[in-house]
């Protein structure tokens, strides 16, 4: 038994399986897919009650537009395919996912502005995306918005984690 969990440890052909299917879209960076809880790895994106303002001072709720979106996005190339990369404290599947033609969900989110890199996790991966979204407008850099993991920080009166 001791053999078979240091084998597990350290041989990725005991790592969780990428799950596929059709994917239910829960917020913008998460989504279900055959009844598991898949969280973006390396992506925040706005929370539902989330505002954002627009380049003309209006004030709009950019959780649900980054849910929406990434909805149809997923919807125009099925099945959705996320790789494991770890499980959070919640336990929830932790991947970095793809859609059927290829295209990676995470990454799509952050270069249409509509998540952030979360560099804590990603470790920069989607930087280079996040510094093209910036540069054009997109999404969230169309106005003055506040960091997703802050407004969770603000709203729940926690010390800050982000």
């Amino acid at each position: 038994m001791v053999v078979l969990a240091g084998l597990m440890s350290v041989c990725p052909a005991f790592a969780e399986e990428p799950i596929v299917g059709r994917a239910s879209v829960v917020d913008g960076d998460t989504m279900e897919i055959a009844g598991e809880r898949i969280r973006l790895h390396g992506v925040d994106a706005p929370e539902s009650w989330q505002l954002c303002e627009d380049g003309d001072g209006f004030r709009y709720r950019c959780g649900r537009e980054a849910a929406m979106m990434l909805d149809r996005f997923l919807a125009a190339s099925r099945p959705t395919r996320c790789e494991f990369v770890e499980r959070d404290r919640y336990q929830r599947f932790v991947g970095t996912c793809f859609r059927a033609d290829g295209v990676e969900v995470n990454r799509w989110l952050v270069e249409g502005g509509l998540a952030v890199d979360w560099a804590r996790y990603s470790d920069g991966a989607y930087a280079d995306a996040q510094g093209e979204a910036r540069a054009q407008a997109l999404g969230m850099w169309r106005g003055p918005f506040q960091l997703p993991c802050e407004a969770r920080v603000q709203r729940s009166n926690q010390l800050p984690s982000c």
